[in-house]
């Protein structure tokens, strides 16, 4: 699916407060990937947020 650029960065926003809140990474990182924003983004490029858009 094609997210525009609010949406992704809505997408990422909300993923990296859950993270970090404590919530599971879906994702294989260095151990030097700190900030919750960037393991998002690594979430994201991969597809594996599992937080979904409803469009009208």
């Amino acid at each position: 699916m094609k997210y525009t650029r609010f949406e992704k960065a809505r997408i990422i926003g909300a993923r990296a407060l859950q993270i970090s809140l404590g919530a599971p990474v879906l994702v294989d990182y260095p151990a030097d990937m700190l900030d919750p924003i960037d393991i998002a983004l690594l979430e994201f490029a991969e597809d594996l947020v599992p937080i979904t858009v409803a469009r009208d």
